[in-house]
């Protein structure tokens, strides 16, 4: 199983390079549940039989040094190559109005937190009088649908799970991206084109961020 498995991490490193985006999931367009599961994967991967497969190769590619991972294509998670970085993170510290104005109060607030402190955990966020966890995620997700935070899930000492945001500056640095990001406009464009590239191979559409009304996006893996 674990050749099985390394196979599948490099196949599915294969495909970030080649495309610079990866899905986690998606029917149509390239992503990891497809290569892992050898078919699209419908409904929740979790439930797929080769579900704690695809959960170890997305371990694996989070880890690697060459991907990174954000609410991109589709308001999914989709992995991101090295060389699409700067671009991502161009587009994330723009604060476009597309990314706020449709901003709930708690998630101004939180951004703002997250502006001063660059770090942020829903399960350590008091300043903001809020004690439901589920809210807290909820703003959390928010800003990491219109990519003004990196989101990641984390396991706390209770034993349950709590999200942890940076900035984009902040996570640049923590992954060692040393190449100066383009003008904003030049970003969308370089992201474009990627998404382009990969609908025009696979005949099927995936949205940007700025393309989706968030007030209704699609759901994510």
């Amino acid at each position: 199983m674990e050749r099985l498995i390394q196979e599948a991490v490099e196949r599915a490193l294969d495909a970030v390079c080649e495309h610079g985006l990866l899905l986690v999931a998606d029917l149509r367009l390239p992503s990891v549940a497809t290569l892992v599961a050898g078919e699209p994967v419908r409904g929740s991967w979790w439930g797929h039989p080769r579900g704690k497969d695809i959960y170890a190769v997305c371990t694996l590619l989070e880890a690697h040094a060459e991907v990174g991972d954000a609410r991109l294509i589709s308001a999914k998670s989709t992995y991101v190559h090295r060389r699409l970085w700067p671009a991502l993170v161009a587009v994330g510290t723009a604060r476009e109005p597309w990314q706020m104005a449709e901003l709930s109060p708690l998630a101004s607030r939180l951004l703002a937190l997250l502006l001063k402190d660059r770090v942020a955990r829903t399960d350590d966020l008091d300043e903001l009088g809020v004690t439901s966890r589920k809210v807290l995620g909820e703003a959390a997700r928010e800003l990491e649908m219109v990519l003004l935070a990196h989101g990641e899930g984390i396991h706390i000492s209770s034993g349950s799970h709590a999200k942890q945001l940076e900035t984009w500056e902040q996570w640049a640095a923590r992954r060692g991206m040393s190449e100066t990001p383009p003008a904003a406009a030049e970003g969308k464009q370089l992201l474009e084109q990627a998404l382009a590239r990969i609908s025009e191979r696979c005949g099927a559409r995936g949205r940007l961020p700025w393309g989706i009304s968030q007030r209704n996006p699609s759901s994510g893996a």
